[in-house]
């Protein structure tokens, strides 16, 4: 039986190679080797990729790909995105020319503004303490003014501070709740320290109010943190054309495609269980991008679920209208993004994906972004509305099929040419391979016994 580790952080990371590789793998030297296989070969940017998390051992490659032709804003650009699953970029990459020669993309952001909290319990005369908040605005901006100074020079800082009463949802509960603008940094460091200063102002002043008892004054700090639900942080991107503009789906006319499209549409706006799954399309389009500009896609994903079910459902985070002649496809999504700090400069990647897209600020990035998301979608539902979603994924998951078995360059390239024309599944691009290789099938040999 394995015994517990103590001091594995202060362990060379050397050493902690040898442990791991030593408690965990049979062949130790594999494991070792396999690791060091992935440090970068400059030892100044593997030291920076080393310094990001704790206890780091290697690197764990992801594929980097683009998705060119995107037509946002009149601008076009070529989008990164980092993902290990077959078929998005490519996706993303078609339908982003079928739009390009339909207007593009147009975004237009919502709001910016970003939520924190003072999460407090509070004992006593409900009246007194919003009184006592009102008369307290002022010392909690002043207190938060040396936190503020730069942020407030480049136009964010805190936009609004309010008493929030929650004891119909926990008894006692209260917070200070407060809204802020970023301008091009993510800003969680930034919004937290505020909010931890707002709580040492909240508890020194409320001490010395003689018309508080003491046990009004014994106010209990939870906790101090931002939210990463941000409905107040959201961007738009819509396409649109005349119904006679979309052709070219597998056969069947442009007003029964953007029937089936709306209603397909309509199903994940009303249906949990198809949501779901739509919505973790658009996630494979934003997720890419985010990851791929160093910017926190776990945060994304929880302000994205939790904006598709403010109404009561989860439900589409996208959206279709065909009125007039004219098909209309939207989304609305929570994007609270950075373009400064973090690793916007540590990592060379991120730098680079930076670039690539002309270094946008934290607004065109929300832009560009959502814009993938609704590609991805629409790619998705063009497929499944028509030829169904298959088809295309499983010739783009075909490769890594090969990959498994172990295919030679020469195989791959016969293998794919024979299903050009053909539904490709597991079993069929397993049963070629082996036909080609003049050995028995895994189907043969089941046969036989």
């Amino acid at each position: 039986m394995r015994k517990p580790i103590k001091g594995f952080s202060k362990l060379s990371k050397e050493a902690k190679i040898e442990w791991l590789s030593d408690q965990f793998f049979d062949n130790s030297e594999d494991a070792i080797n396999l690791l060091k296989h992935y440090w970068h070969e400059d030892p100044k940017v593997q030291k920076l990729h080393d310094e990001f998390i704790e206890n780091t051992l290697s690197n764990y490659y992801m594929p980097f790909g683009v998705a060119p032709n995107f037509k946002i804003n009149g601008e076009l650009y070529t989008i990164p995105m980092a993902i290990e699953e077959s078929s998005v970029v490519a996706a993303a990459a078609k339908s982003a020319t079928y739009w390009l020669e339909r207007g593009g993309f147009k975004t237009s952001i919502i709001s910016t503004k970003k939520v924190g909290h003072v999460h407090f319990i509070y004992q006593g005369d409900a009246q007194k303490l919003q009184s006592f908040f009102e008369a307290l605005k002022p010392a909690l901006l002043k207190d938060t003014e040396e936190l503020t100074a730069n942020m407030r020079a480049r136009g964010g800082g805190i936009i609004d501070l309010k008493l929030v009463d929650k004891r119909t949802a926990m008894e006692d509960y209260w917070q200070i709740e407060a809204l802020f603008e970023t301008c091009d940094s993510m800003g969680a460091n930034f919004i937290n320290s505020c909010l931890e200063q707002f709580s040492q102002t909240l508890q020194r002043e409320i001490k010395a109010q003689d018309h508080f008892k003491e046990a009004e004054k014994a106010i209990q700090v939870v906790m101090c943190i931002l939210s990463n639900y941000t409905p107040e942080c959201v961007v738009r991107s819509e396409v649109s054309c005349i119904v006679e503009e979309l052709n070219g789906d597998a056969g069947i006319s442009p007003e029964e495609f953007a029937q089936k499209f709306q209603r397909a549409v309509r199903i994940a706006e009303v249906e949990p269980y198809r949501a779901t799954t739509h919505n973790k399309g658009i996630m494979n389009g934003i997720d890419a991008v985010i990851i791929a500009t160093g910017n926190d896609f776990r945060a994304v994903e929880a302000a994205c679920h939790t904006y598709a079910s403010r109404k009561g459902q989860y439900s589409s985070l996208t959206h279709c209208e065909v009125k007039d002649g004219i098909f209309r496809f939207w989304i609305e999504v929570p994007l609270a993004l950075g373009t400064v700090g973090g690793l916007t400069r540590l990592h060379p990647m991120v730098k680079f994906s930076l670039d690539l897209l002309q270094q946008p600020n934290a607004e065109e990035l929300m832009g560009i972004v959502a814009s993938s998301g609704l590609a991805q979608n629409f790619a998705a539902l063009r497929a499944l509305t028509t030829t169904g979603i298959q088809k295309g994924h499983m010739k783009m998951h075909l490769l890594n099929i090969l990959n498994q078995l172990e295919a030679t360059d020469a195989e791959k390239e016969t293998i794919v040419n024979y299903f050009k024309d053909k539904v490709v599944s597991h079993s069929a691009a397993v049963n070629k391979f082996c036909e080609i290789r003049g050995i028995k099938s895994p189907s043969e040999i089941k046969k036989e016994n």
